[in-house]
């Protein structure tokens, strides 16, 4: 029976993703759904873009095995990414009226940094889409009872979500994010009621969680560890900022105003049910300790089967039907709004300026190509790697710490910002940080602030050449 109201729930998010395509007449549909999102639209994209697998199975486990200090990225640094944004971002990105974040690097710097800031930016969502996928195939391998290995139920999942992306772009996203996003908040809502009823009520699950020091944040011991801590909270609060699904949030909202206001209040909802996967997370060690062999599996994406066995094994159907259907809805809506952003990315500022007569029924039938190849590319990435979603999550984006961030805020906010200055800044920070991670990944510093570090020293110093030189594109 499971599995019958989860084949009507995928089947009814296919149908409202084809049914969105046709507000698509256009690219600007397809990327940026018309920039005519109203607040709990926008709002709604924003935490269910953000609201992904890696929060409900990988945080939720990771903090079960570490506690607080082990997720200083997700949700703190991924809330504190949506609130600068909203502050320092938003109105300067709506202003700009462009359809990628790529777009502003070519009006800002020139062509070769709209190129390679773009191909940078597009190759971190191999990491962010491949979590997602890997979700997928965790799930239907999960319901099937291992009839349905990992491996194919991430294949299945990608023709899934490509099935209703597709045609309808960015406004089947926002469309079944509106649907999603409701049924995240009440499905996990209700089963943690349940849940935390079954070990005891919610002060046994938070007094437990309290004694063994789960509650403790900040890290033991020295530098190392504090620098660690600090590098993992950095890459996700700021190395998420120069990110194409950010900026499509942001610009496809109806107004300027609307735009800030649905950062702020997606990412207060998004913190604030963060949690709730992390207590459900907990209270199954609460009921049945022995969920605590997950962590000496040799493969580390056993711990994220923690949510899932136990809802499976000790709940009743109602609360298996919205458990899973919480946990589709989360991966579907960022999964989607991970292959859009690439797409968009790779046909406009990577494909299109070396086709520039394309025109706009064209350009849409090369983003659709371009979407089937990122999928394609995505599936790859997720069947080889061996990784937790929070720490594919987490890897994806020290590559736009150290190599994008920089020429944004610089371009934006500094006004001898220069095309020299953004090459070094690109070249140098992510450079430093390949050869910081291939010479000693686990050194004191770690190896993305030692990219960002010189990414904030070539930007400086390429800036400070003489103007003829410097800023002949600024």
């Amino acid at each position: 029976m499971l599995v019958v109201f989860t084949l009507a729930y995928l089947a009814v998010t296919v149908a409202i993703g084809l049914w969105a395509a046709r507000r698509v007449h256009d690219s600007r549909d397809y990327v940026l759904a018309g920039r005519s999102l109203p607040l709990y639209m926008a709002a709604a994209t924003v935490f269910a873009t953000w609201f992904g697998a890696e929060t409900v199975l990988s945080v939720s486990a990771t903090f079960t095995r570490d506690g607080l200090s082990g997720i200083p990225a997700d949700p703190f640094g991924a809330t504190f990414c949506l609130v600068f944004v909203a502050l320092f971002f938003a109105r300067a990105f709506y202003r700009l009226d462009l359809l990628t974040i790529g777009d502003f690097y070519r009006r800002r710097y020139g062509k070769p940094v709209e190129v390679a800031t773009s191909l940078a930016i597009a190759v971190t969502y191999l990491g962010w889409t491949s979590a997602q996928l890997t979700a997928l195939g965790l799930v239907f391998s999960v319901l099937s009872g291992g009839a349905i290995s990992l491996e194919t139920g991430i294949y299945l999942g990608a023709a899934i979500v490509l099935a209703y992306t597709i045609l309808g772009g960015l406004w089947a996203v926002a469309l079944t994010d509106m649907v999603q996003a409701v049924v995240i908040l009440v499905g996990l809502v209700l089963v943690a009621w349940l849940v935390g009823d079954m070990a005891g009520g919610a002060e046994r699950v938070v007094a437990a969680a309290a004694e063994a020091g789960k509650f403790r944040l900040f890290p033991e011991g020295g530098l190392a560890e504090w620098l660690a801590f600090v590098a993992a909270w950095l890459t996700l609060a700021v190395g998420s900022i120069p990110q194409q699904d950010v900026f499509q949030r942001v610009t496809s909202a109806r107004d300027e105003r609307t735009a800030v206001r649905a950062c702020l209040l997606g990412g207060g909802v998004y913190f604030a049910f963060a949690f709730v996967p992390m207590f459900i997370a907990y209270a199954a060690l609460v009921i049945d300790p022995g969920y605590g062999t997950l962590f000496a599996g040799e493969d580390a994406r056993e711990i994220q089967r923690i949510l899932p066995a136990l809802v499976l094994e000790r709940t009743p159907l109602w609360a298996q039907v919205l458990f899973f259907g919480a946990l589709l809805s989360a991966i579907l809506s960022t999964a989607s709004g991970a292959l859009i952003a690439p797409t968009s990315l790779v046909a406009e500022n990577v494909i299109r300026p070396f086709a520039p007569r394309l025109g706009d029924r064209q350009f849409l039938l090369l983003l659709r190509v371009v979407l089937v190849a990122f999928t394609f590319a995505a599936l790859l990435f997720a069947v080889n790697s061996k990784s937790t979603m929070y720490e594919m999550v987490q890897n994806a984006y020290k590559v736009t710490l150290v190599s994008c961030l920089v020429p944004l805020a610089a371009g934006l906010y500094w006004k001898r910002a220069s095309y020299s200055g953004a090459v070094l800044s690109f070249a140098l920070g992510l450079a430093a940080w390949l050869i910081a991670e291939g010479v000693a990944p686990e050194a004191t510093v770690p190896p993305q602030l030692v990219g960002l570090a010189f990414s904030l020293f070539g930007m400086i110093a390429g800036s400070m050449v003489p103007a003829r030189t410097g800023r002949r594109h600024a």
